[in-house]
């Protein structure tokens, strides 16, 4: 399995979200989820965004992978205006350039490892044997060669983790987007699953986009965005923010890509 070509020139972000604002009716009130967010995140790049429960985290993740649609601002994906697009359009969007990885695995209990994987290769049209042996391509790659016939109660949290991170990857997508995949993980699941991560980033060059509570994730993260209140911080407040984890953990937090120039990538809200 290997990588397509970037759909923007190098020289543009996969991903770009100018003044996005996300707000919900809940009974006679608005909740504003997110407010006048602006981002940018480089193709092949592993990035964590991180921030308190209620933040909007995932109301992010979510613009950014087209499950959901702002309330005013522009979604950006691959140069392609996300906002724009009809439901269908959409969609089919989605299934061809996103994986999606969640923090319960959300697989099948009556299928096998293999079995999960291939789904989303039901929207395709591809031919059962093709279909099979992408699910074990993908299944190899996360080192699940041995597991593929089990069913899901038979594998541990971690090993199901894994399977999740194969069924994202099936249809090699340009991201894969990631809403607390270790948040349901011992330590030894959680350390591997990131692994993972960061080796489609390393060695197929995907971007991964991760919500995540976990500072483990801090060693394997290219970059960390803070997000409190529906506002993505930015300049000292995204300094402090960095600090005080830095802080607690004991560790650095990348705030700038790896490597690149230390030059600010992101605009103001």
């Amino acid at each position: 399995m290997q990588s397509r070509e970037a759909v923007v020139s190098p020289s543009q972000p996969l991903i770009s979200l100018r003044h996005v604002a996300r707000s919900y009716r809940r009974g006679p009130s608005e909740v504003h989820a997110l407010d006048g967010t602006t981002l940018q995140i480089e193709a092949g790049r592993f990035v964590a965004i991180m921030g308190p429960s209620g933040s909007g985290k995932s109301t992010l993740l979510n613009l950014i992978s087209g499950i959901d649609r702002p309330t005013r601002g522009e979604v950006v994906v691959g140069g392609l205006r996300l906002d724009h697009l009809s439901e269908d359009a959409l969609a089919r969007w989605r299934a061809r350039h996103v994986g999606l990885v969640f923090q319960f695995f959300n697989l099948m209990p009556v299928l096998s490892a293999r079995e999960n994987v291939e789904l989303p290769l039901l929207l395709f049209r591809l031919s059962r044997g093709e279909r099979r042996e992408r699910a074990e391509l993908a299944l190899r790659i996360a080192g699940l060669e041995d597991r593929m016939e089990h069913k899901p109660g038979a594998l541990s949290g971690g090993e199901q983790q894994r399977v999740a991170v194969a069924r994202a990857l099936v249809t090699d997508p340009d991201l894969i987007v990631a809403d607390e995949p270790t948040g349901d993980l011992d330590a030894g699941g959680a350390e591997v699953v990131l692994s993972l991560l960061r080796s489609l980033r390393q060695e197929m060059g995907k971007t991964v986009v991760m919500v995540t509570h976990d500072p483990r994730a801090m060693r394997f993260v290219d970059q960390v965005f803070h997000i409190d209140k529906g506002r993505l911080l930015h300049g000292e407040e995204a300094a402090r923010a960095g600090r005080a984890l830095e802080s607690a953990l004991g560790i650095r937090v990348p705030t700038q890509p790896r490597g690149a120039d230390p030059t600010p990538t992101r605009e103001g809200a």
